[in-house]
């Protein structure tokens, strides 16, 4: 992956972003678990590098993601820090609402990957990658081949406009379940690569009263 190349205004705008989102605070206490297969967790962290390509952008960071599916809506804290740790980007997604701060102005949408593209510009499907993320579909994935092991080697995600592909290269034993390590996800002439350095199963622990 190479080194963050931002435009000015992307500069600008990424390294204001979200300041105070790297904090995880989310409303029940977690604990790390093991799991048979990704989907048995509701909750989890993960933490790798993420590379953007488009014809107008490239760039290159370190990835946090923190997921919480417990709840009635989901709860994600998402963070790309650049490699000498400066915040480029961060996004609180909670009770329906995800926002972004930018040079002390807060944007507000309730959809998350609306509001990314808005603010920043970034084509990222943003919504459907807690599970592709995971190695998993949506009911309008169409898969186009799995590997030997029955986990899904690649599929077309059909979108208005051009469908997103979805290549796993490579997958990993983490948590006790066998999750993307390397994955590619391409549409007309945006190319995301995520890499999944550690992906961790949460589960919610009982606190005596």
């Amino acid at each position: 992956m190479q080194y963050l190349t931002f435009t000015p205004h992307r500069i600008l705008l990424l390294c204001c972003l979200f300041l105070s989102a790297c904090s995880v605070k989310p409303p029940h206490t977690l604990s790390n678990i093991d799991v048979t297969q990704a989907n048995e967790a509701k909750a989890w962290e993960i933490q790798g590098k993420l590379a953007f390509r488009s014809s107008t952008d490239k760039f290159s960071t370190n990835l946090f993601w923190f997921h919480d599916n417990l709840l009635s809506q989901p709860h994600d804290e998402l963070s790309l820090t650049t490699m000498i740790g400066t915040t480029a980007l961060s996004l609180t997604s909670k009770q329906g609402l995800a926002t972004i701060t930018v040079q002390g102005k807060t944007y507000t949408d309730t959809d998350p990957q609306r509001l990314i593209g808005q603010v920043s510009g970034m084509q990222i499907p943003l919504n459907k990658l807690p599970l592709w993320i995971t190695g998993q579909v949506t009911n309008d994935d169409i898969v186009d081949s799995y590997n030997d092991d029955g986990s899904i080697s690649a599929f077309t995600s059909p979108e208005l406009g051009e469908s997103w592909q979805v290549e796993y290269i490579s997958y990993q034993q983490q948590s006790g379940a066998m999750v993307p390590k390397l994955l590619q996800i391409t549409r007309a002439d945006v190319r995301i690569k995520i890499q999944i350095n550690q992906w961790q199963a949460l589960a919610p622990i009982d606190i005596p009263l």
